[in-house]
């Protein structure tokens, strides 16, 4: 996961969204540039640790944190990046009927209405961490997982289509940790089902936050 090059923290224009407020927006904003800065502190600190060449076993207890740290804060910082890009003002909801990603939820859960049914229930769940569905290249299959933290239950090769943050700082200022599912349909209503579907059947490409 060593970069050579230092990431910049994104710019997301999404004041005035319905029922996640501005004050809880700049708070995320502000915890996602510091999933950003730690990122660019902990490669530097492994390309430290890597500029002769090798990791000396005295070394190799701090290199393996570090690293843990990094996979940690990486996913942090990309997953922002994901939910931050599919919010818009003046969402429609609900995609377009006949649209791609209806299709693919149709063909993956038999209706639309089915997948939000699996997609709500799994960003209910208790814990922190994400709901996220996500795309099998292989077929086109669309499926929801929870993700603990940023790094656990990832699945590996999906692309990432719709990802909706469920930690308490993303709606703790809106609405108490009892009303999450009010917080979900908010989120719904800001939906950008055009960054959605640009996600469907492409390979996912590393964030565009490198300097």
């Amino acid at each position: 996961m060593l970069q050579t090059t230092a990431y910049k923290p994104r710019q997301f224009n999404l004041s005035g969204l319905q029922g996640i407020s501005d004050k809880t927006l700049e708070t995320h904003f502000k915890l996602y540039e510091g999933y950003v800065k730690s990122v660019n502190e902990l490669n530097e600190k492994i390309a430290e640790m890597l500029k002769d060449g090798r990791v000396d076993q005295d070394e190799f207890p701090a290199y393996s944190e570090l690293n843990r740290r990094l996979g940690f804060e990486y996913n942090g910082m990309v997953l922002h990046e994901y939910y931050f890009q599919n919010l818009q003002k003046q969402g429609s909801g609900n995609p377009a009927s006949g649209s791609n990603f209806t299709k693919a939820a149709e063909k993956s859960f038999g209706s639309y209405d089915l997948w939000k049914t699996d997609f709500v229930g799994i960003g209910k769940m208790r814990g922190v961490g994400w709901a996220i569905c996500y795309q099998d290249p292989g077929t086109g299959i669309v499926s929801n997982h929870w993700i603990t933290l940023h790094e656990t239950g990832n699945v590996s090769g999906f692309i990432p289509i719709l990802v909706m943050d469920v930690w308490e700082h993303a709606f703790i200022l809106d609405y108490a940790p009892a009303d999450r599912p009010k917080y979900i349909e908010a989120f719904f209503t800001n939906v950008n089902w055009q960054a959605v579907e640009s996600r469907l059947g492409t390979k996912r490409s590393s964030p565009s936050a490198a300097a």
